[in-house]
């Protein structure tokens, strides 16, 4: 059994066995409170009836006119816990704070373009593929497209945010 819940400065100190995957984007601690603090909605733990961390999505409300959307960040589910559900409920929340809170138009998230599991599971979950980004992830030992996955809401009654680009752009040609 599980269940979902605000996340706390306090699980910075416990959710290394999700963050330790080697998909999951790790940030500093800043990083984290500063999202924390600006938009706590979008920043939700799944914890099991132990108390043992589960899994998290951490987002944001982004973008000016038809461009203003929800964003996910980080969505992780710990690999002894996957196959339940849990990215399903996690993002279900961001969707809802997207659609009710903030009245945005769209998700997006961005995907490793080599990550096929990830991939379909959210093509499962309603999103496309909207545009590639050129290097998105790099590093000095990383240098990896992303895929900029979307899923339409109800304020975008035309669904023109999930009109796929025609062609792949550069990281500084993002918009936000």
């Amino acid at each position: 059994m599980s269940f979902l819940r605000r996340f706390t400065a306090d699980d910075l100190f416990s959710f290394n066995n999700i963050n330790l995957d080697p998909l999951t984007e790790t940030y500093n601690i800043s990083f984290y409170l500063g999202y924390l603090a600006q938009w706590p909605d979008y920043f939700v733990m799944a914890e099991s009836s132990s108390g043992a961390s589960m899994g998290y999505i951490m987002g944001k409300a982004e973008g000016d006119g038809e461009l203003w959307h929800g964003h996910v960040t980080a969505l992780t589910v710990a690999p002894e816990y996957r196959r339940m559900n849990l990215a399903k409920r996690l993002m279900d929340v961001l969707e809802n704070v997207s659609e009710k809170v903030y009245d945005t138009y769209f998700v997006d998230l961005f995907v490793r373009s080599s990550n096929s599991v990830a991939i379909n599971m959210y093509k499962g979950f309603g999103y496309t593929v909207y545009r590639t980004v050129l290097g998105y992830y790099s590093g000095p030992n990383d240098n990896e497209n992303a895929y900029d996955m979307r899923k339409a809401l109800a304020k975008d009654v035309h669904k023109k945010s999930i009109i796929p680009l025609k062609r792949p752009i550069k990281p500084e040609e993002l918009e936000w």
